[in-house]
């Protein structure tokens, strides 16, 4: 049989016009479900209208193809064809979901339509081809409040204002005396259609169309529709998603998990992703529909006997309890649980991937209703990574593919210090791992409030929608009443690498109080609680934290990583405590060590001070030689962690006023301090200002009007070299001077250092190896690279104010309007977060070619935020950059992105195209 539209693709039913390799037309969704029909799984047959058509309905003011219309009742007559059911039908009607599919996974953002087809004549035919009165009225019952949610738009106007609909149910509850909802009988259910019909005729002005196809066509628009709903544009500006993509619509036949005791509907992973433990894990609700699972208002059972077990040995419940209220698949339905079991790992194999199934039991009978690839911890993923590659499901290469580099963060955070005190107020389900102290906060704008002003945010909530995606973004972490490990709340977290306790059942939120509480104690809003992803613990306040073991797999394959990489790695430093870290997570060297870091610290700020306060050379020369052994203590201590690396030391870079006192009453607090006036500081003070200080006398032009603070610097560094050379320690120290624009500034500087270093080896009896090198900040000297180059030893990109100056923006005052460019999409990327390839870029490129061309030994780094940005590292690594350098903790995130970047160099694509 031939197709229905060209934009229509059906599957099932022995048929599977679409594949695997289509997600960028069919959704990730729809794309897999043809996969599945293709590989002869279980699938409820279906068809998948494609993303061209959402783009079309968005730049035709919602109109459809041509030709659609028709196609799409074709489609139907396939379905109905292969089931024997009539869409609509008084005797044995076909119901459909309609669901959202984007070509990557957006879990919640859009949305959803269960039950399509119902109306007042086929919930009679429903009622006949079931046998289940009851169970009829709860199909009906659902698809009117998710078709007056989803459809019509009837939802809470406030964050925290309760689900209409959900209090319809409570009170019948209430009034019923029951808590679940299929405690709820038949007449409650036709009483309850008859109160949502009535709250949506209130709410909307009309009722839900008694026409099938009305209703699927309006709810493939809602769906097409959900594509520019505020939390969906929220996340795909969060996980970087084009808007233009597109989601494609999935019209599918229903099959129903909640007709009785031998149907159940669940999610299952082929490993668990929170740890990556190879096993089937996941969870499952009897006698549900799958919305259920994911909703939290019941409390899911989980797949596996020994799965079962550990969360009742959290759970505090005896093993009798499990068996009698929470046995789990594997006892419940051990055919099917085995037949699940085969399928995932037939699934994993075929997509070479851990897999996310989405499934339903309808009387005895599995059907698979989607499988895509499992969203996952930072450990989990290179767990999972590195067990497939040694499994030989994939190749090395591939397993670092698999890895985002920005996850690996997540496994360098502090974990909980078990000989801290601390105080349990309550269990919960270990969704995302991690240990996060934070402000509850009982909403998402509250979250972003809170967050904004400084502080961390710990978001509260009896269950997270898709509408929270916003504070969720900001928060350290998430605590719900309410799901299960597959909830919305854990699997946004996992996403996010965000820490998760989810299903905390002990606990009890009042959103209009303001408090969460539990066996007797309440913690309120703005107070702190202490949440442990690992363990499923809620504690209250704060609790102290040590550094995370780091698992024998993650070095392994950080190991291959590094074997595939061309591109070094180094650390920005200022402490030997820094140095250390860094050295522990895999960097080769310090790429930039800024010296005013040190000048900061109580015990020689004040000799710093009188240095500015000095009005001649003489005086200046004391006070710099009180601050000559504290620098000389601290590049000791530096270049000894990273002995044998490679040390690249800045020199004095920021405005003298930034280390004065701002405020009066600070200078009058100072000024006898330093042995002068209150009147004569600020004098000091005022003569220092600028109106631009950025382009003002900093960097290198200090050490030109002062050329004694950048000797003195000089011979702290030197001093510290030859010590440790006595001492048997291998040193490589590299000066750095910021912000050269002309060669004749670096020729006088490094004048300066080699006499300082020709002075110093004398007075030392033996010499050190060092080089001096310049940033490169300023546009001019990326034109004039190739007179720089010709004298220094190495070039270090500052890519922070090399973006400042090429764009013309100030790094601190453009937040204000950037967000305006970026929504309006004159900028893609925030140029402060991510290196700009084709304007910046192309400046590196231009001094980077004219620097080797008269040096071909030319030294050349990175030494800005940029540095540990994957998308900014695939940059450095096509302009033929020698290192990066970013802080300590994104080291393993630089190595992988390095190793990334050379496999894509070898697999033949571009890192980016513009230079």
């Amino acid at each position: 049989m031939g197709r229905v539209h060209p934009d229509i693709y059906f599957f099932g039913a022995g048929v599977a016009e679409g594949r695997a390799q289509m997600r960028d037309l069919l959704g990730g969704k729809g794309a897999n479900l043809a996969e599945m029909a293709s590989l002869k799984l279980p699938v409820p047959p279906g068809f998948t209208i494609s993303t061209r058509v959402c783009n079309y309905f968005y730049e035709n003011r919602n109109q459809y193809p041509k030709g659609l219309d028709q196609g799409v009742e074709k489609g139907l007559a396939r379905i109905e064809k292969a089931l024997g059911r009539k869409f609509g039908d008084a005797t044995n009607p076909l119901l459909v979901s309609v669901r959202s599919g984007a070509r990557v996974s957006m879990p919640g953002m859009m949305d959803t339509v269960l039950n399509l087809g119902l109306t007042d004549e086929s919930v009679k035919g429903l009622e006949k081809a079931s046998g289940d009165p009851r169970f009829a009225w709860d199909s009906y019952r659902r698809f009117c409040q998710m078709y007056g949610d989803v459809v019509l738009k009837l939802k809470p106007e406030e964050i925290n204002e309760s689900d209409p609909f959900e209090e319809l149910i409570d009170r019948k509850k209430g009034a019923r005396g029951v808590t679940q909802d299929t405690d709820l009988n038949l007449d409650d259910l036709r009483e309850l259609v008859r109160e949502f019909r009535a709250l949506i005729r209130r709410g909307v002005g009309r009722d839900i169309p008694q026409d099938p196809y009305e209703q699927l066509w309006e709810a493939i628009g809602a769906v097409f529709g959900s594509w520019q709903n505020q939390r969906a544009i929220t996340y795909r500006r969060i996980n970087d998603i084009p808007g233009g993509w597109g989601t494609a619509v999935t019209v599918q036949s229903m099959v129903f998990g909640n007709l009785g005791s031998d149907c159940a509907t669940g999610v299952a992973f082929t490993r668990d992703p929170a740890t990556g433990e190879k096993g089937i894990y996941g969870e499952f609700l009897p006698n549900a529909q799958g919305e259920d699972v994911v909703a939290g208002t019941r409390t899911p059972r989980q797949i596996s006997l020994r799965n079962g077990r550990r969360w009742a040995e959290r759970q505090g419940i005896s093993e009798a309890e499990r068996r009698a209220k929470f046995a789990t698949l594997e006892e419940t339905f051990p055919k099917i649980y085995r037949q699940l079991l085969g399928i995932g790992r037939r699934l994993e194999r075929h997509f070479k991937d851990c897999q996310d199934m989405e499934f339903t039991i309808e009387r005895g009978r599995l059907f698979m209703l989607q499988t895509r690839t499992g969203k996952r911890t930072a450990l989990s993923a290179v767990r999972i990574a590195v067990d497939m590659a040694d499994e030989r499901l994939i190749d090395r290469r591939a397993a670092l593919m698999r890895v985002e580099p920005e996850q690996l963060e997540q496994l360098l955070h502090p974990r909980l210090d078990p000989l801290a005190k601390r105080a349990v107020l309550a269990r919960g389900l270990p969704a995302s791992p991690g240990a996060v102290t934070g402000e509850v906060v009982f909403s998402a704008d509250e979250a972003l409030a809170v967050s904004e002003a400084g502080r961390p945010v710990i978001l509260v909530r009896i269950e997270t929608s898709p509408d929270d995606i916003h504070g969720m973004q900001v928060s350290e972490g998430f605590l719900t009443q309410r799901g299960g490990m597959t909830s919305h709340a854990a699997v946004v977290a996992r996403g996010m690498g965000k820490t998760c306790v989810a299903g905390c059942s002990e606990i009890d939120i009042d959103y209009s109080l303001g408090t969460v509480s539990a066996n007797g104690r309440v913690v309120r809003r703005g107070e702190y609680l202490t949440l442990d992803g690992s363990t499923g613990e809620v504690i209250e306040g704060r609790v102290a934290t040590v550094q995370p073991e780091i698992p024998s797999f993650f070095r392994k394959f950080m190991s291959w990583a590094d074997a595939e990489r061309k591109l070094g790695v180094r650390a920005n430093a200022d402490t030997p405590n820094d140095a250390k870290i860094a050295r522990e997570f895999g960097a080769e060297g310090i790429g930039l060590c800024r010296t005013e870091h040190m000048f900061f610290e109580p015990a020689r700020i004040g000799a710093v001070r009188e240095m500015i306060m000095s009005e001649n050379a003489a005086q200046r020369a004391r006070a710099l030689a009180k601050i000559l052994p504290m620098q000389r203590g601290d590049f000791v201590g530096i270049l000894e962690a990273m002995k044998g690396l490679p040390v690249t030391i800045r020199l004095l870079d920021p405005p003298l006023h930034e280390f004065l006192p701002r405020e009066d009453d600070e200078i009058r607090e100072l000024a006898p301090q330093i042995g002068t006036t209150p009147e004569h500081l600020k004098q000091v003070r005022d003569s220092l200002f600028e109106f631009n200080p950025m382009l003002g006398h900093r960097g290198c032009r200090l050490g030109i009007s002062f050329p004694e603070i950048y000797k003195t610097q000089a011979r702290a560094i030197l001093e510290a070299a030859c010590e440790l050379r006595a001492r048997g320690v291998k040193v490589i120290p590299e000066i750095m001077l910021p912000l050269i624009g002309e060669r004749r500034e670096y020729d006088a500087l490094a004048a300066d250092i080699r006499a300082v270093a020709t002075a110093v080896f004398a007075e030392r009896g033996l010499k050190a190896p060092y080089a001096i090198g310049t940033m490169i900040e300023l546009p001019r000297a990326c034109i004039v690279a190739d007179e720089i180059g010709e004298v220094a030893e190495f070039f270090s990109f500052g890519t922070n104010d090399l973006t400042q100056m090429a764009y013309g923006l100030s790094r601190d005052d453009s937040a204000k309007f950037l967000g305006d460019y970026l929504r309006r999409g004159i900028y893609k990327k925030d140029p402060f977060q991510e290196l700009d390839a084709r304007g910046v870029g192309g400046l590196m490129r231009l001094a980077i070619e004219r620097g080797r061309k008269k040096n071909r030994k030319l030294k050349i780094g990175i030494c800005g935020e940029h540095g540990g940005d994957p998308a900014s590292i695939r940059i450095c690594a096509k302009l033929g950059i020698d290192y990066v350098s970013c802080s300590p903790f994104r080291i393993p995130v630089a190595r992988l992105a390095a190793a990334q970047a050379e496999i894509e160099r070898r697999n033949g694509r571009a890192a980016f195209k513009d230079v």
